[in-house]
Order: C-alpha cells, then sequence, then structure tokens
C-alpha cells in the first residue's frame, strides 16, 4: 500500500475505535441512569404515600416532605434530559458510523479513473453520494436539535 493509504487506514481504524468506546461509554451511563432513575421512583412513591397518608401531619414534616418531593421530581427530569442527549449522542454515532462507510466506498470509486468506469460503477458512485448526502443532513438536524434543546433550556 502507498504511504497516504495506510495513514488513511490507520486514521479510520483509530476513529472507528473511538466511536466504539464512546458508544461503550453512553451504554454504561444510559444503564446507571435507568438504574437511578428506578431509585429516584421509589422515593418520589414513599414521599407521596406520606403525603397522602399523613394529611394531618405537622406543617414543618408536611413542607419537608413536600421538598423532597420537589427534589426527586427535579432529579427525575434531569435524568430524563440527560438519556435524551445520550439518545441523540447514539444517533450521532450511528451517522458517523455510516458516513465513513459510505466515505469509504465513495473514495474506492473516486480512485478509478473517469474513462475506466463502467455505467453501473458511475450509477453506484452517483447513489453513494447522495445517501451521503442524506447522512450528513441527518447530522444537521441532529445538531439542530441538540442546539434547540440548549437553548430551551437556558
Amino acid at each position: 500500500y502507498p504511504t497516504w493509504k495506510r495513514t488513511w487506514l490507520r486514521q479510520t481504524r483509530e476513529a472507528q475505535m473511538k466511536r466504539f468506546c464512546k458508544a461503550q461509554a453512553i451504554q454504561r451511563r444510559l444503564e446507571e441512569i435507568e438504574v437511578t432513575f428506578q431509585e429516584v421512583e421509589k422515593q418520589g412513591i414513599k414521599l407521596e404515600k406520606f403525603l397522602r397518608e399523613e394529611g394531618g401531619a405537622q406543617g414543618d414534616l408536611r413542607t419537608q416532605w413536600m421538598n423532597q418531593l420537589l427534589h426527586v421530581v427535579q432529579k427525575k427530569n434531569s435524568l430524563v434530559s440527560e438519556e435524551s442527549d445520550l439518545m441523540i449522542a447514539v444517533q450521532e454515532l450511528k451517522l458517523e458510523e455510516q458516513q465513513c462507510q459510505l466515505d469509504q466506498q465513495l473514495r474506492r470509486y473516486m480512485h478509478k479513473e473517469e474513462a475506466l468506469k463502467t455505467p453501473e460503477e458511475r450509477a453506484a458512485e452517483r447513489e453513494i453520494l447522495a445517501q451521503l448526502l442524506d447522512v450528513v443532513n441527518k447530522r444537521n438536524t441532529l445538531i439542530h436539535i441538540q442546539e434547540e434543546k440548549r437553548l430551551s433550556e437556558l
């Protein structure tokens, strides 16, 4: 292989490993969120029972339970928001991987001289380019979604 191709293959493998490690980290965090969410939900149920059953409890105790319940609700909302962000990141990783594969396919066709290409190869090249543009547009949409979410949280 020429030097440029070895370098390109090495960079491609490194990028693929980076995406794989990122996907694993996201998966671990999603599992942690699920466990935490269940714990928080149990806390919320317990607090709601206290508030319903102890309707005539002291004002200070009732206020303390209400504050704890509000904290639990905020924690749940925070977890849901983080989970949503991670799901967007998962989609982005999938699209990034797809873009990398399409890019590799397109490079194979582009390295062949135009005069030597068959009509089928030209059609396949155009199809891959169309798919690549579609993936780029989907990634752009995800970025817009993330930006809108970030702005709405501010």
